[in-house]
């Protein structure tokens, strides 16, 4: 099987100059393109970034972990050791507050 044979990606070290640019006219030139960016970048104050429903939903899930959880554990102990009242319960409100975190900053 020789290279041309070959589907993939195949290094060709002679398609590139000594600064490490692609040799070769400006239409497989991708050099440009990739430092777009710098010439021309986005002001963050363009972006749409709301607070919005994500943004309640999760400033409810820290009260629920760092207040309504912790305030039913006083008021209201469990009947159940030590272990389970002190760790096991509040573990519940911070798994869901660390799902909701992730969920809430991820944009679709």
């Amino acid at each position: 099987m020789t290279a041309s044979d070959d589907a993939g990606y195949v290094h060709d070290p002679d398609a590139f100059d000594e600064d490490g640019n692609r040799r070769g006219d400006e239409a497989t030139d991708r050099t440009g393109d990739d430092d777009a960016w710098l010439e021309e970048p986005i002001h963050p104050e363009s972006i749409d970034r709301e607070f919005g429903r994500r943004g309640w939903i999760l400033v409810g899930m820290i009260v629920l972990a760092f207040i309504v959880a912790p305030g039913m554990i006083l008021l209201i102990p469990p009947d159940t050791s030590y272990l389970f009242a002190l760790l096991i319960i509040p573990l519940v409100p911070a798994v869901l507050l660390a799902l909701t975190a992730v969920w809430a900053t991820t944009r679709p």
